[in-house]
């Protein structure tokens, strides 16, 4: 599949995630300047920001990075808030990550970028979850050849018109075609997980499959 234009007349403006699912990097690759913005304001209802979903070999698995208590909920903002070091979470969720993907075709051709972030060594300063987040989605850019990210200074002073999705939700986008799982047979195709999954199963292919020309955007 030839990959569509990017869309460059307009900048996309998106909330963060924490190894976001599939349609929000099916949005992202759309566009030619795309920002992340941490410094949206507390909402403890925006899981997303610190949890994701994959599969394991039971279905769907829900991984959460705890966060510490935010002392001024009205106030805070989502920057401000820094990852809990409770109980080392870190290893238990690598090891989550690694039994649900170990088998996968492609696992052992990205776990490399992706485990020193769920180490003692990164993560035991209680780093701000946004700081995790930004790194992920850094490497998840990368590995999928998608425009660097920017910041959000950059594509509100770039005089084009802004598409902003930090405080709505994420469009309801066309469903896309299921891609290959490794337990697909048995559990049938799951949708709606994070982007490792993709990655994990398909590898390269992955960018070939988020070259979706289909979304239209208001």
């Amino acid at each position: 599949m030839k990959r569509p234009p990017l869309i460059a007349d307009r900048a996309l403006l998106l909330p963060p995630r924490l190894l976001g699912d599939v349609d929000y990097y099916r949005l992202a690759a759309r566009f030619k300047y795309v920002a992340v913005d941490g410094d949206i304001r507390y909402n403890k209802r925006q899981k997303e920001i610190h949890r994701c979903v994959i599969a394991d070999t039971h279905g769907i698995l829900r991984l959460t990075v705890p966060v510490a208590k935010v002392v001024n909920p009205l106030s805070a903002r989502w920057s401000d808030v820094a990852v809990s070091p409770h109980n080392e979470w870190w290893t238990a969720m690598w090891t989550s990550i690694e039994s649900a993907y170990g088998r996968t075709p492609f696992f052992e051709f990205y776990a490399d970028l992706f485990a020193p972030f769920f180490t003692t060594q990164y993560l035991g300063g209680c780093r701000s979850i946004i700081s995790l987040d930004d790194a992920l989605h850094s490497t998840i850019c990368n590995i999928l050849n998608l425009s660097a990210p920017m910041s959000v200074d950059e594509v509100t002073g770039s005089g084009l018109p802004v598409v902003d999705y930090r405080r709505d939700p994420l469009p309801q986008l066309p469903p896309a075609k299921p891609y290959y799982q490794v337990r697909a047979e048995r559990l049938g195709f799951i949708s709606g997980l994070s982007i490792i999954d993709l990655i994990f199963n398909i590898g390269p292919e992955a960018q070939i499959y988020l070259a979706d020309g289909s979304i239209i955007l208001p």
